[in-house]
Protein backbone atom coordinates (compact mmCIF):
# COMPACT_ATOMS: atom_id res chain seq x y z
CA UNK A 1 0.00 0.00 0.00
CA UNK A 2 2.81 2.16 1.04
CA UNK A 3 4.88 1.50 -2.22
CA UNK A 4 1.22 2.41 -4.22
CA UNK A 5 0.80 5.78 -2.64
CA UNK A 6 4.38 6.75 -3.08
CA UNK A 7 4.42 5.66 -7.07
CA UNK A 8 1.03 7.83 -7.46
CA UNK A 9 2.83 10.47 -6.00
CA UNK A 10 5.63 10.40 -7.76
CA UNK A 11 3.72 10.15 -11.07
CA UNK A 12 1.48 13.60 -10.38
CA UNK A 13 5.10 14.86 -9.34
CA UNK A 14 6.21 14.14 -13.03
CA UNK A 15 3.14 15.15 -14.24
CA UNK A 16 3.57 18.58 -12.79
CA UNK A 17 6.59 18.89 -13.71
CA UNK A 18 5.55 18.16 -17.27
CA UNK A 19 2.56 20.13 -17.47
CA UNK A 20 5.15 23.27 -16.17
CA UNK A 21 7.53 22.57 -19.29
CA UNK A 22 5.00 22.43 -21.61
CA UNK A 23 3.73 25.91 -20.34
CA UNK A 24 6.96 27.50 -20.67
CA UNK A 25 7.33 25.94 -24.16
CA UNK A 26 4.23 27.58 -24.87
CA UNK A 27 5.03 30.93 -23.38
CA UNK A 28 8.66 30.97 -25.40
CA UNK A 29 7.04 30.13 -28.70
CA UNK A 30 4.23 32.61 -28.51
CA UNK A 31 6.00 35.89 -26.92
CA UNK A 32 7.65 35.95 -30.14
CA UNK A 33 4.60 35.91 -31.99
CA UNK A 34 2.82 38.38 -29.85
CA UNK A 35 5.77 41.09 -29.55
CA UNK A 36 6.18 41.39 -33.28
CA UNK A 37 2.34 42.03 -33.47
CA UNK A 38 2.74 44.68 -31.32
CA UNK A 39 6.29 45.74 -33.02
CA UNK A 40 4.32 46.11 -35.94
CA UNK A 41 2.67 49.34 -34.71
CA UNK A 42 5.27 50.36 -31.42
CA UNK A 43 8.76 51.32 -31.64
CA UNK A 44 10.46 48.32 -30.30
CA UNK A 45 12.69 47.37 -27.44
CA UNK A 46 15.99 45.44 -28.08
CA UNK A 47 16.86 43.22 -25.20
CA UNK A 48 20.29 44.89 -25.53
CA UNK A 49 18.38 47.88 -24.71
CA UNK A 50 16.17 46.03 -21.75
CA UNK A 51 19.78 44.75 -20.06
CA UNK A 52 21.17 48.47 -20.07
CA UNK A 53 17.76 50.06 -18.55
CA UNK A 54 17.48 47.14 -15.59
CA UNK A 55 21.57 47.47 -14.94
CA UNK A 56 20.80 51.33 -15.01
CA UNK A 57 23.31 52.09 -18.02
CA UNK A 58 22.47 54.92 -20.24
CA UNK A 59 20.61 54.38 -23.06
CA UNK A 60 20.54 56.98 -26.57
CA UNK A 61 17.73 56.12 -29.06
CA UNK A 62 14.99 58.03 -30.87
CA UNK A 63 12.71 55.93 -32.99
CA UNK A 64 12.09 57.54 -36.17
CA UNK A 65 10.30 56.51 -39.22
CA UNK A 66 12.05 55.05 -42.06
CA UNK A 67 11.61 58.45 -44.42
CA UNK A 68 13.26 60.17 -41.57
CA UNK A 69 16.19 57.74 -42.29
CA UNK A 70 18.76 58.80 -44.96
CA UNK A 71 18.53 56.96 -48.05
CA UNK A 72 22.23 56.42 -48.36
CA UNK A 73 22.15 54.60 -44.95
CA UNK A 74 19.38 52.61 -46.01
CA UNK A 75 21.02 51.83 -48.91
CA UNK A 76 24.35 51.32 -47.44
CA UNK A 77 23.32 48.97 -44.91
CA UNK A 78 21.57 46.44 -46.87
CA UNK A 79 24.91 46.24 -49.22
CA UNK A 80 27.12 45.83 -46.11
CA UNK A 81 24.59 43.52 -44.01
CA UNK A 82 22.46 41.85 -46.90
CA UNK A 83 22.59 42.69 -50.34
CA UNK A 84 20.02 39.89 -51.26
CA UNK A 85 17.56 41.40 -48.52
CA UNK A 86 14.39 42.13 -51.27
CA UNK A 87 14.85 38.51 -52.41
CA UNK A 88 14.65 36.16 -49.53
CA UNK A 89 12.00 35.19 -47.27
CA UNK A 90 14.03 35.79 -43.95
CA UNK A 91 16.82 33.95 -44.41
CA UNK A 92 19.16 32.81 -47.25
CA UNK A 93 19.89 29.35 -47.74
CA UNK A 94 22.54 29.57 -50.35
CA UNK A 95 24.62 31.55 -48.11
CA UNK A 96 23.84 29.27 -44.77
CA UNK A 97 24.65 26.33 -47.13
CA UNK A 98 27.29 27.86 -47.95
CA UNK A 99 28.28 28.78 -44.32
CA UNK A 100 27.53 24.68 -43.10
CA UNK A 101 30.07 23.53 -45.83
CA UNK A 102 32.81 25.53 -44.80
CA UNK A 103 32.36 24.68 -41.15
CA UNK A 104 32.35 21.25 -41.82
CA UNK A 105 35.65 22.04 -43.96
CA UNK A 106 36.73 23.28 -40.30
CA UNK A 107 37.37 26.85 -42.05
CA UNK A 108 36.12 29.71 -40.02
CA UNK A 109 32.87 30.90 -39.51
CA UNK A 110 32.28 34.16 -41.92
CA UNK A 111 28.53 34.47 -41.03
CA UNK A 112 25.19 34.08 -43.01
CA UNK A 113 23.22 36.50 -41.12
CA UNK A 114 20.27 38.12 -43.12
CA UNK A 115 18.80 42.01 -41.37
CA UNK A 116 15.34 39.67 -40.53
CA UNK A 117 18.04 37.45 -38.47
CA UNK A 118 20.21 39.78 -36.58
CA UNK A 119 16.41 41.75 -36.23
CA UNK A 120 15.43 38.57 -34.45
CA UNK A 121 18.91 38.53 -32.24
CA UNK A 122 18.19 41.97 -31.46
CA UNK A 123 14.75 41.68 -30.57
CA UNK A 124 14.52 38.48 -28.93
CA UNK A 125 17.44 36.49 -28.18
CA UNK A 126 21.46 37.37 -26.40
CA UNK A 127 24.16 38.32 -27.93
CA UNK A 128 26.63 35.79 -27.17
CA UNK A 129 27.83 33.97 -30.25
CA UNK A 130 26.84 30.25 -30.16
CA UNK A 131 25.39 27.61 -32.87
CA UNK A 132 21.74 27.27 -30.45
CA UNK A 133 21.25 31.29 -30.98
CA UNK A 134 22.19 30.58 -35.02
CA UNK A 135 19.62 27.98 -34.96
CA UNK A 136 16.73 29.72 -33.32
CA UNK A 137 17.29 33.15 -35.09
CA UNK A 138 16.45 31.20 -38.63
CA UNK A 139 12.23 30.48 -37.66
CA UNK A 140 12.00 34.09 -35.53
CA UNK A 141 13.44 35.25 -38.99
CA UNK A 142 10.88 33.75 -41.31
CA UNK A 143 8.14 34.36 -38.91
CA UNK A 144 9.64 38.57 -38.93
CA UNK A 145 9.40 38.42 -42.57
CA UNK A 146 6.15 36.67 -42.88
CA UNK A 147 4.53 39.17 -40.21
CA UNK A 148 5.95 42.50 -41.05
CA UNK A 149 6.79 44.34 -44.45
CA UNK A 150 10.17 44.69 -45.91
CA UNK A 151 9.66 48.44 -45.23
CA UNK A 152 8.48 48.14 -41.25
CA UNK A 153 11.68 45.64 -40.72
CA UNK A 154 14.06 47.84 -42.46
CA UNK A 155 12.45 51.12 -40.10
CA UNK A 156 12.31 48.85 -37.27
CA UNK A 157 15.97 47.07 -37.65
CA UNK A 158 17.59 51.00 -38.15
CA UNK A 159 16.01 52.52 -35.14
CA UNK A 160 17.35 49.23 -32.53
CA UNK A 161 21.32 48.02 -34.26
CA UNK A 162 23.68 48.93 -31.51
CA UNK A 163 25.79 51.65 -32.91
CA UNK A 164 28.33 52.09 -30.03
CA UNK A 165 28.11 51.90 -26.34
CA UNK A 166 24.83 52.22 -25.20
CA UNK A 167 23.84 54.07 -29.22
CA UNK A 168 20.92 52.51 -30.37
CA UNK A 169 19.15 53.20 -33.91
CA UNK A 170 20.17 55.73 -36.80
CA UNK A 171 18.94 58.72 -35.48
CA UNK A 172 20.73 58.55 -32.29
CA UNK A 173 23.81 57.15 -33.66
CA UNK A 174 23.47 60.44 -36.40
CA UNK A 175 23.77 63.23 -34.10
CA UNK A 176 26.30 61.36 -31.57
CA UNK A 177 28.81 60.99 -33.76
CA UNK A 178 27.87 63.54 -36.46
CA UNK A 179 25.33 66.17 -35.14
CA UNK A 180 23.01 65.65 -37.66
CA UNK A 181 19.63 64.17 -38.05
CA UNK A 182 19.72 60.67 -39.54
CA UNK A 183 17.80 62.06 -42.96
CA UNK A 184 20.77 64.47 -43.55
CA UNK A 185 23.37 62.27 -43.15
CA UNK A 186 25.45 61.77 -46.30
CA UNK A 187 26.60 59.00 -48.74
CA UNK A 188 30.11 59.44 -46.93
CA UNK A 189 29.09 59.42 -43.13
CA UNK A 190 26.32 57.07 -44.09
CA UNK A 191 28.95 54.33 -45.68
CA UNK A 192 30.98 55.25 -42.48
CA UNK A 193 28.02 54.08 -39.95
CA UNK A 194 26.48 51.25 -42.38
CA UNK A 195 30.12 49.77 -42.02
CA UNK A 196 31.11 50.02 -38.47
CA UNK A 197 27.88 47.56 -37.55
CA UNK A 198 30.20 44.13 -38.00
CA UNK A 199 31.89 45.89 -34.67
CA UNK A 200 30.00 48.94 -33.10
CA UNK A 201 32.24 48.87 -30.29
CA UNK A 202 35.58 48.88 -31.72
CA UNK A 203 34.60 51.11 -34.58
CA UNK A 204 34.08 54.81 -34.86
CA UNK A 205 32.48 56.18 -37.99
CA UNK A 206 33.36 59.75 -36.65
CA UNK A 207 36.86 58.71 -36.35
CA UNK A 208 37.41 55.36 -38.96
CA UNK A 209 40.88 53.77 -38.90
CA UNK A 210 42.37 53.27 -42.19
CA UNK A 211 40.42 49.64 -42.55
CA UNK A 212 37.32 51.36 -41.90
CA UNK A 213 37.68 54.12 -44.14
CA UNK A 214 38.90 51.48 -46.85
CA UNK A 215 35.41 49.64 -46.20
CA UNK A 216 33.24 52.87 -46.68
CA UNK A 217 35.12 53.85 -49.98
CA UNK A 218 34.09 50.18 -50.73
CA UNK A 219 30.48 50.92 -49.64
CA UNK A 220 30.24 53.74 -51.43
CA UNK A 221 31.14 52.38 -54.98
CA UNK A 222 28.47 49.48 -53.99
CA UNK A 223 26.07 51.87 -53.63
CA UNK A 224 26.56 53.20 -56.98
CA UNK A 225 26.18 50.07 -59.14
CA UNK A 226 23.70 47.94 -56.65
CA UNK A 227 20.27 48.65 -58.06
CA UNK A 228 17.22 49.18 -56.51
CA UNK A 229 18.15 47.02 -53.48
CA UNK A 230 15.50 49.03 -51.60
CA UNK A 231 12.80 48.43 -54.41
CA UNK A 232 10.70 46.19 -51.56
CA UNK A 233 10.55 48.85 -48.99
CA UNK A 234 8.58 51.74 -51.27
CA UNK A 235 5.86 52.75 -49.77
CA UNK A 236 3.85 52.19 -52.80
CA UNK A 237 4.67 48.62 -52.40
CA UNK A 238 3.14 47.50 -49.25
Amino acid sequence: MTLTRSGSRSRRKKGRIKRFLLKVLAILLVTPVVLTVVYSVVPPVSTLMLGRYVTLQSVERDFVPLEEISVHLQRGVVISEDSLYCEHGGVDWAAMQTQVESLLEGERARGASTIPMQLAKNLFLWNSRSYLRKAVEAPLAIMLDSMLTKRRLLEVYLNTVEWGEGIFGAEAAAQHYFGVSAKNLSRQQAALMATTLPNPILRNPAKPNAGHRRLASVNQQRMKVAGDVLACTSAERQ
